[in-house]
């Protein structure tokens, strides 16, 4: 039986999971939970990437002492990275994708290489924080911090470089920089060269299967675990979510819902042409070579924000009492472009969507029921928005949606995204990106053959659950007042 130790980092939290593969089954048991918050210094916001590395140094112990592990793989988000010296050290903590010294980057980036050919050169999704616009942001206002860098390395890269010594880079997160090209399938250099980035500091490339390296042996003695491979997975969380997408066709559709909502499908070649970029579709590296064709959608942080914000009031609630009071909410009172720079940032969400329909000339939400019921509404609309978009772009017709990752727990959303969608939703695993990074794992030690067996082996592991369309017509009547509210009309 093999035994295999899953990282899954969050924008709020990470766990370790410890995976076992037994008569065609994958199971997975939480061994280790910890908090990633970021730290605001001196109007910067940051990761705290060696307090997470020490949680995946308790995690290995706590691995070992449930008797051992055979390989270790890591995912994260997306476009956030950490500079090395010569040395190998750290020159600073890696900035929060959050922060807002890339707010007004990429207006000057375009005047240098306008967005189209950009799009032309890498097909992603224009988002201030990409990695593109922190690396202008740094080229222009500190360069000596890029002179002095000799490797940039994004952070599922910069763990597994603290546990083995390699320095790589991995495609599935390279892919979210807006500095790879999906053609070559390498950085593209001369988007570098007009932007004044210095491509000496991009590491060399590996594909998702492959390994970094194994662990450290100073790292063995200490923990008391084996020298065992430390395995690039599909290092950007969605890349890991994907691959257990419990698919039974080429052709299928899915939402990886967390933090954020990802809603896509997956694509043997890219698709960049006028529609995609005036779409503001995204295509990154997934596992073997696809590419996960996609929108970037804001997801559960959302609920979670405004639920932060009305404990900072001092009110006690749970995501399950919001749910009800939602329901309890009059249906389509108003709705929010959740994709709005209000709800970017951490703050007073409840406020920023009743001031988005004041702005609006809507219904203005009064209670928490009626905020959460926007919220909800909102979000599923804009599945629907993009589920015609995602159809129209690839010119294939979708009957079903898989809602991958925690966004399963909420009924109401699925059940909502069914509605709104007017196709089934098929919801799990629950456990996606854990599920795929040990998926991606047990491929690379040669246990599952290929990427579809896996998705078979994954069917077999996890219970799913389907929600079909009710009363669709009754979203079909409202659709045109959510267009207009959010300037689409």
């Amino acid at each position: 039986m093999k035994r295999i130790l899953a990282f899954d980092f969050g924008a709020s939290s990470g766990r370790a999971m410890l995976g076992t593969f037994s008569d065609g089954k994958i199971a997975a048991e939480e061994i280790h939970r910890f908090s990633n918050d970021p730290v605001p210094v001196n109007g910067v916001l940051y990761w705290d990437v060696l307090r997470l590395y020490h949680e995946i140094r308790t995690a290995i112990t706590k691995a070992v002492n449930l008797g051992g592990f055979d390989a270790i793989g890591i995912d994260t988000w997306g476009v956030d990275f950490g500079l090395l010296d010569k040395k190998g050290n750290l020159l600073g903590n890696p900035v929060h994708y959050r922060d807002h010294r890339t707010d007004p980057i990429p207006d000057e980036v375009f005047q240098i290489v306008p967005k189209e050919e950009i799009y032309k050169h890498t097909g992603i999704q224009f988002m201030h924080f990409n990695t593109i616009y922190q690396l202008y942001y740094l080229a222009t206002r500190e360069p000596e911090m890029l002179k002095r860098a000799d490797m940039l390395l994004q952070i599922p890269d910069l763990f597994a470089y603290f546990l083995t010594g390699v320095k790589k880079g991995e495609r599935t997160n390279a892919s979210t920089t807006n500095l790879y090209n999906p053609y070559t399938r390498d950085w593209d250099r001369e988007l570098c060269a007009k932007l004044g980035i210095p491509e000496r500091i991009l590491p060399p490339l590996i594909d998702a299967g492959e390994q970094y390296g194994t662990l450290r042996p100073e790292l063995c003695d200490e923990l008391g675990c084996k020298a065992v491979p430390v395995i690039a997975v599909g290092t950007h969380d969605t890349a890991s979510a994907v691959v257990s997408a419990p698919a039974t066709e080429k052709d299928f559709v899915y939402i990886s819902c967390g933090t954020w909502s990802l809603f896509g499908t997956e694509n043997d070649v890219p698709v960049i042409n006028e529609e995609s970029v005036e779409a503001n579709f995204t295509n990154e590296g997934g596992y073997n070579g696809t590419i996960r064709f996609l929108k970037n959608i804001m997801g559960l942080w959302l609920i979670q924000e405004s639920r932060r914000q009305w404990i900072r009031e001092g009110q006690e609630v749970t995501f399950n009492m919001l749910e009800q009071e939602a329901l309890a909410s009059p249906a389509f009172k108003c709705f929010i472009d959740v994709d709005h720079p209000y709800f970017e940032s951490p703050g007073n969400l409840p406020g920023y969507v009743v001031r988005y329909c004041q702005e609006t000339g809507q219904a203005v939400p009064e209670t928490r029921g009626e905020i959460m019921r926007c919220i909800y509404e909102s979000l599923a609309m804009k599945y629907r928005y993009t589920f015609r978009n995602l159809q129209k772009l690839t010119g294939k017709t979708y009957h079903s949606i898989h809602v991958l990752g925690g966004g399963i727990k909420d009924g109401l959303l699925c059940r909502m995204t069914a509605a709104a969608c007017n196709a089934n939703v098929l919801a799990g695993p629950a456990e996606a990106t854990v599920t795929g990074n040990i998926a991606v794992q047990l491929m690379s030690m040669g246990e599952i053959s290929d990427l579809w067996e896996a998705r078979k082996v994954i069917r077999d592991s996890t219970p799913l659950k389907t929600y079909e369309p009710v009363s669709p017509e009754d979203w079909d009547a409202h659709y045109d007042q959510y267009l207009k509210a959010i300037g689409k009309a």
